[in-house]
C-alpha cells in the first residue's frame, strides 16, 4: 500500500475503517477486530507500516450496507484515529483502543492497493472565528456545560459521569460534552461536520437539552458509559 502522507495542500492517504458510528475528535474508541482484512490493518498499525499508527473512521450511510465499494456508501466527513493500545489474541483477533485525532473529507476510495480500504482525504480544520468578547464565549460555555450536566443527571447516577476538565479549549468543548452522550448518528455527524467552534457548541447545547427533555419525559435512561460493554461497540463490516 502507499504510505500515509500529508502534503502542503492538506491532503493525505489513510487506511479506512467504515463503522456504524461517528467518531468525534479527542474521544476514545475501543474495537474488537476479527475480520481478516482489519486484522491485517491492526498488524500494520502495530508494526508501524502505517506512519503514526493513524487510520480513518467513516460512518456508513445505512446499516444495510454490507460492503463499501465507493464514497457513496459512507459519509463524506470522517475522523482519523490513532492506535493507542492493542492486544493480539491467540486466534489472531485484536482488542484495541484508539484516540480520535482530526477530521477529514473523503475524496476517493482505493479497494485494490491493500487488503483493507484506502482513502484519499483532505484535512478539515476549524474556521477562523472573528474575535468574540471573552464574556460571550464564557457564557456560551457555561450554558453548554449546564445542558451537559442536566443530561447526565437525568441519565446516570453521580458516580457514572464526570464534568469535562477546564482547559479553556473552546474548540474541543462540544466534542467533550457529547462524547459519552448517546446521540443519534445523524446528530454526531452534524457535530463532526460543523467547522465553526462557537456554532458547534451551540448545536451541542441544543442537542443535550433535547435529549435531557426526552429522558425526563419518557422516564427511561440509558445504561451508564462504563456498563455498556458490547452494546456500545460500533457495528462494522467485520
Amino acid at each position: 500500500m502507499t504510505e500515509p502522507s500529508e502534503e502542503s495542500t492538506g491532503k493525505a492517504i489513510l487506511p479506512l475503517f467504515p463503522l456504524q458510528t461517528v467518531l468525534l475528535p479527542g474521544t476514545h474508541l475501543p474495537l474488537h477486530i476479527f475480520e481478516p482484512r482489519y486484522r491485517q490493518l491492526m498488524a500494520d498499525l502495530v508494526a508501524e507500516v502505517v506512519p503514526d499508527r493513524e487510520f480513518g473512521v467513516v460512518a456508513l450511510r445505512s446499516a444495510m450496507i454490507r460492503e463499501v465499494s465507493g464514497p457513496e456508501h459512507v459519509h463524506e466527513f470522517g475522523c482519523s484515529t490513532v492506535l493507542r493500545e492493542a492486544k493480539r489474541l491467540p486466534d489472531g483477533r485484536f482488542d484495541v483502543v484508539t484516540t480520535a485525532r482530526r477530521r477529514f473529507r473523503l475524496l476517493e476510495i482505493d479497494r485494490v492497493s491493500a487488503p483493507y480500504l484506502i482513502g484519499s482525504v483532505e484535512w478539515v480544520p476549524d474556521d477562523r472565528v472573528a474575535t468574540v468578547h471573552g464574556d460571550t464565549v464564557t457564557r456560551l460555555a457555561d450554558v453548554a456545560k449546564a445542558a451537559h450536566r442536566r443530561y447526565c443527571e437525568s441519565a446516570w447516577n453521580d458516580e457514572d459521569w464526570t464534568t469535562p476538565p477546564e482547559d479553556g479549549d473552546i474548540a474541543a468543548l462540544a466534542y467533550r460534552l457529547t462524547a459519552d452522550c448517546l446521540l443519534p448518528l445523524e446528530d454526531r455527524q452534524r457535530l463532526l461536520e460543523e467547522t465553526n467552534p462557537l456554532r458547534r457548541l451551540r448545536i451541542a447545547c441544543r442537542l443535550l437539552t433535547r435529549e435531557a427533555g426526552f429522558l425526563s419525559t419518557l422516564g427511561a435512561v440509558p445504561m451508564p458509559p462504563g456498563e455498556l460493554g458490547e452494546f456500545t461497540r460500533p457495528s462494522n463490516l467485520n
